[in-house]
């Protein structure tokens, strides 16, 4: 139902903010009217926090993780294991591996799944830089961390069969991680343990 504003500036403001994944109108009204009851201070930093990460903030040229630079921190972290690529769907599951700490080596963002009923293809994921990592860099493992779905395992099987003749290992998960379930709802032990007691991949 279409809701009326006493207000435009008040209306533009939660139509805006409705635009949010995750946020309906009535979210969206009390986010706004709280702001309103906020220091003038308060909403300018949360305003310029904003436009700042926009314009700044940019993807790593190796592993598509965000950055504030070309390359990622972890990427540029010396202490990282350069030779194990942990391939992973977003941003998000980068997250919720790196607050497991059980994980020392790099990232590859594919920035999706394949899911031809919702129209992505292998072409628009970030799988030829993978497969050109894998033959450029001195890789010895990778590691398939995508969720336990049926575009999980079809992206899982797609990269395996490029990369299956190369001399490198590849495992996945152990399934401690639900079947059905994505990886950055799976609490930090379960998916810790599931990186430490990793499986080989056989593409079956």
């Amino acid at each position: 139902m279409e809701q009326n504003f006493s207000s435009y500036l008040l209306g533009d403001a939660v139509n805006e903010l409705s635009k949010l994944p995750g946020i309906g109108k009535r979210t969206a009204m009390r986010m706004a009217l709280h702001l309103l009851k906020q220091d003038q201070m308060h909403v300018n930093r949360l305003g310029e926090s904003l436009i700042k990460m926009r314009q700044e903030m940019v993807f790593c040229k190796r592993c598509h993780n965000i950055s504030e630079k070309e390359i990622c921190g972890i990427c540029a972290n010396p202490k990282r294991n350069n030779s194990i690529i942990c391939v992973v769907e977003d941003i998000r599951d980068v997250m919720a591996i790196e607050n497991t700490s059980q994980y020392k080596g790099l990232y590859h963002v594919l920035g999706g799944l394949i899911s031809p009923m919702d129209g992505v293809a292998p072409s628009d994921l970030h799988i030829s830089t993978l497969i050109e990592r894998i033959s450029k860099e001195n890789i010895s493992e990778v590691i398939f961390a995508l969720s336990a779905t049926v575009e999980g395992d079809t992206t899982n099987f797609y990269i395996f069969k490029y990369i299956k003749g190369m001399d490198i290992t590849v495992s996945s998960l152990a399934r401690g991680v639900a079947i059905g379930g994505e990886i950055e709802y799976a609490d930090e032990v379960t998916l810790g343990r599931s990186i430490v007691k990793r499986l080989p991949y056989t593409g079956a």
